[in-house]
């Protein structure tokens, strides 16, 4: 019984040595030279000027949701158009639905002026 227990082993043993060969290797071979800058925060390539805890503009958040929007939509309209002879008019329907979400959320997006750069 324990037979069919050894390719899980075998499996978990040279996942961990792939997993932690690489990173291994990189602290042994990779220079390390730290001094004050590369130790210091980064913040976009200027030293850190403001309070981190104030809130972000509303608008970051939007193009965010945006992003979101149209990631989705994409993500699931190419496997879905491929097999959309097989899974008939009820994946016909769904995908609609999904669509039809998808928009009210571009139009939330709209309406809010997501879509207005300055």
């Amino acid at each position: 019984m324990l037979e069919n227990y050894l390719p899980i082993l075998v499996f978990i043993i040279l996942g961990t040595i792939f997993g932690a060969a690489p990173i291994a290797i990189s602290m042994l071979a990779a220079p390390n030279k730290p001094n004050d800058e590369k130790l210091s925060a980064y913040e976009c390539g200027f030293a850190p000027f403001e309070d981190s805890r104030l809130k972000f503009d509303v608008r970051f958040y939007l193009v965010a949701i945006l992003f979101i929007i149209f990631d989705l939509e994409i993500a699931f309209l190419f496997p879905w158009a491929v097999v959309l002879n097989e899974i008939g008019w009820f994946g016909y329907g769904a995908m609609m639905v999904f669509l039809a979400i998808l928009v009210i959320g571009f139009i939330y997006e709209w309406k809010k002026g997501a879509l207005e750069w300055e």
